[in-house]
């Protein structure tokens, strides 16, 4: 019997199945998945009541190279922001915006609301 190697691309597609029935428990409203622009890619986008929030998925399998949060770095975060802001403007939204985090490790699940944020300046791209 032929086993597939498990891939870093496989691994962090379980663990974004994992993050979208964790944020379905709080009564998140999933929009979509793997939105990708230019800038880069968006884990999940969904609602939360009224606000529409951008997630991103960090899963660590040791804390060698840190937490998982930690890995969303200065420069990662303005690509998710640039790539939010094209989501924005395509679907034209009205509402309030959220960047989260939903940090993974050692099959402890970690939300972090309002993790990073949006700087006025930064809408026009």
């Amino acid at each position: 019997m032929f086993l597939k190697p498990i891939t870093a691309r496989g691994v962090g597609f379980d663990k974004e199945k994992e993050a979208l029935s964790y944020i379905k428990k709080l009564k998140y409203k999933i929009l979509t998945t793997n939105f990708t622009t230019k800038f880069g890619e968006i884990d999940i986008v969904a609602k939360d009541k009224d606000t529409l929030v951008f997630i991103e998925v960090k899963y660590r399998k040791s804390l060698y190279a840190g937490t998982p949060q930690e890995a969303v770095t200065f420069p990662k975060q303005q690509k998710i922001i640039k790539s939010a802001i094209v989501y924005v403007k395509k679907n034209n939204i009205k509402s309030e915006i959220r960047f989260d985090i939903i940090a993974i490790y050692n099959n402890k699940i970690e939300l972090i609301q309002s993790a990073f944020s949006l700087k006025c300046d930064q809408f026009y791209i």
